[in-house]
């Protein structure tokens, strides 16, 4: 009996790991990605083949989450594994005290051997300077520019001629061929695709500065004359669906400023124009490029085949799905969802599609389990690895999200906390300072148009899902 389960166990351990014991991990944050923004996810016109590939070989999530729909707390629950109410980032407001005390995971593979780098956008705080936990680090103020850039590496400013994608991918690649003798740690922040931008340190946007979304100039004009198949709830006019309550008072406050201030008018592209997806797509073609990029240099130094590679975004945006446009923060598919792609070749046969729910937190989870390296007490987030390998279908029942307003960057998102809880079928949103909820059937309206929290037939559903939220939100802050 002894021999044969010390047989099935190596069986199933070399089912699973067939690498080294520390691997090489690359880890791609996109800035304002969509979970469909991409050729394989679904976008009617991008084309990403590297991207396309590496999801081709690797495993693509098909229900992954981001813990907080917003840049700076999803940041930092990307590098901590906590949600927000933990680790206390919780709005772009510039935090950048509270950023040098993040209990970030790098730090664990640095102790463990690893050469760590941080390559892109912090913005956990406008700081650039260099945060504990890495062994090289190149960064820029706040949201940075996308041409010529002041970039700080490891602390010292530098002027630099190009386009900030191109730059960063440069930097990344120089780091991969100084560390080829060693396991690194690559976490690479693309600026692309979020439009030019200054945020202030109060979180308020500076409206002088256009909203523009700048294509290198190799890819400029090349979508001219595509056109983006429009979802099912999305809205020329801005406006929400009469069941969305909370939504539809918001946009009314929307309006008002947007007849009052015309800066807003001209920054705010109701609708979500034509011009902009375009602009957008031709932003991710060099971020696909950058990928190529950096897996043509593992693969010329023999390092592909032992190098993790994640793919993921920090939040979704709206193309004007129930009236939005730049609030990409609320509590709706686009928005919440993330775009994830794992490529790991020290497991064997990995799940090429994956429905498991997933969340931001785990990543920290997961890239430590690559490495063999036991996840901090800290980290809530649960490790993918059993999803990719098989061995498990789902690692949670429920997925649970939250956000809190802040009326700085959009006046009329004030009071607009929310909690959300997710189940194979059904989203359960709260919104924390009113009285109103939504509830949408996933399976049956993916587009979220039709709310049933007055169906007399859900009600002992709500009840249940209520109760399991409550639990939720106590676990999160860390009860």
């Amino acid at each position: 009996m002894k021999l044969i389960i010390s047989l099935l166990l190596g069986l199933i351990f070399n089912q699973i790991v067939v690498g080294q014991d520390n691997p090489n991990i690359v880890l791609v944050v996109i800035d304002d990605m969509r979970f469909d923004e991409w050729s394989g996810g679904g976008h009617t016109y991008l084309k990403t083949p590297n991207i396309d590939s590496l999801a081709q070989i690797g495993s693509k999530f098909n229900r992954a989450y981001h813990a907080v729909p917003l840049c700076s707390p999803n940041r930092a629950s990307i590098l901590t594994g906590q949600y927000p109410s933990r680790h206390g980032i919780i709005d772009n407001s510039a935090r950048d005290q509270a950023s040098f005390l993040l209990d970030l995971f790098p730090k664990d593979l640095q102790k463990n051997n690893y050469k760590t780098g941080h390559v892109g956008k912090w913005h956990m705080g406008n700081s650039p300077d260099p945060r504990p936990g890495y062994d090289y680090w190149i960064s820029f103020e706040g949201q940075g520019k996308v041409f010529n850039p002041i970039l700080f590496e490891n602390g010292v400013a530098q002027n630099t001629s190009g386009y900030i994608t191109d730059l960063l991918t440069e930097k990344s690649i120089q780091f991969i061929e100084r560390n080829t003798d060693n396991p690194f740690f690559l976490y690479l922040a693309h600026k692309g695709i979020h439009p030019e931008a200054k945020q202030n340190d109060d979180g308020t946007t500076d409206l002088s500065i256009p909203k523009e979304f700048i294509p290198a100039l190799r890819h400029s004009g090349i979508y001219d004359n595509e056109i983006f198949e429009r979802s099912p709830s999305y809205s020329k006019e801005a406006v929400a669906e009469e069941d969305k309550p909370v939504i539809r008072a918001a946009f009314e406050l929307r309006n008002e400023l947007l007849k009052s201030d015309p800066a807003w008018e001209k920054s705010m592209d109701l609708g979500v124009s034509e011009e902009s997806i375009r602009r957008r797509s031709e932003m991710m073609l060099s971020i696909d490029e950058s990928v190529g990029a950096i897996v043509k240099t593992l693969k010329d130094n023999e390092l592909f085949e032992n190098t993790i590679i994640i793919i993921t975004s920090d939040n979704g945006y709206f193309f004007g799905e129930h009236g939005f446009s730049l609030e990409r923060r609320m509590p709706y598919e686009e928005s919440i969802k993330s775009p994830l792609i794992v490529y790991a070749p020290t497991i064997k046969n990995q799940k090429p599609e994956i429905e498991g729910l997933t969340l931001s937190i785990d990543i920290s989870a997961t890239i430590l389990d690559f490495a063999n390296i036991p996840k901090s007490s800290t980290i809530q987030g649960l490790s993918l690895v059993p999803l990719i390998s098989g061995e498990k279908r789902k690692i949670r029942d429920e997925a649970f999200i939250e956000y809190f307003s802040n009326e700085n960057p959009f006046p009329w998102t004030a009071q607009m906390d929310y909690r959300i809880l997710i189940t194979d079928q059904f989203k359960y949103l709260i919104w924390l300072r009113s009285d109103n909820s939504e509830l949408y059937d996933l399976i049956n309206d993916p587009f979220e148009q039709k709310n049933l929290i007055n169906d007399s037939n859900k009600k002992s559903l709500i009840k249940k899902l209520h109760s399991k939220l409550r639990k939720e939100q106590l676990k999160a802050i860390g009860l």
